[in-house]
């Protein structure tokens, strides 16, 4: 069996373990339940990864600011993946695992969202970001992998990709960023 046929299939599985997973599609709701009620009440969401995750976290703030299935109002999400200067004092001066921290500190609100993406779960700077948000009230969660790691106590709502092979969990973690904003679009902005 070729690479090819190889990662397709086990891109298959994991993708139908997820889809057929209840649990899954019950959190995919309840995630855009939280982002929902905090943008209806001046709130905002907060995104966080590293590596691909961080590109991930661009994407996802970016189909909230822009649109994702129609055209609608901007909705409140910053990336915390974006800001060079502030990327690169924070971890000069304080260390590159309280980089996110430092900017939840800076901007979170009681009632956002924060987002943190990590496949392992077990990201240093991502599990700090939590920590200050569950300080400052932020509603915390996440996107990992199978195994979950110490976000599975870190989060309130925890979405855990039945996978242990970091793309295959990205590819889904994409999938359920999605759903939960098009979820949020329509709540925002019902069409008729």
């Amino acid at each position: 069996m070729s690479f090819i046929d190889t990662y397709l299939d086990e891109t298959l599985l994991a993708t139908q373990a997820f889809c057929g997973d209840a649990r899954h599609r019950r959190v995919l709701a309840d995630m855009a339940d939280a982002i929902t009620d905090s943008l209806r009440n001046g709130g905002k969401l907060l995104v966080c990864g590293n590596g691909g995750s961080a590109g991930d976290a661009q994407h996802i703030a970016g189909e909230f600011v822009s649109r994702l299935m129609y055209d609608r109002a901007p909705l409140a999400a910053i990336a915390l993946t974006t800001d060079t200067s502030v990327l690169t004092a924070t971890g000069n001066d304080y260390g590159f695992d309280r980089v996110f921290e430092r900017q939840v500190l800076a901007l979170g609100l009681p009632g956002d969202v924060l987002l943190g993406i990590s496949t392992s779960g077990t990201s240093p700077n991502v599990l700090r970001a939590f920590a200050a948000g569950r300080g400052k009230r932020l509603h915390c969660i996440g996107f990992t992998g199978a195994q979950g790691g110490p976000m599975t106590e870190a989060c309130d709502l925890l979405l855990q990709a039945p996978s242990s092979r970091t793309p295959i969990i990205q590819q889904l973690h994409i999938t359920a960023a999605h759903v939960v904003c098009a979820l949020v679009e329509r709540a925002m902005f019902p069409q008729e």
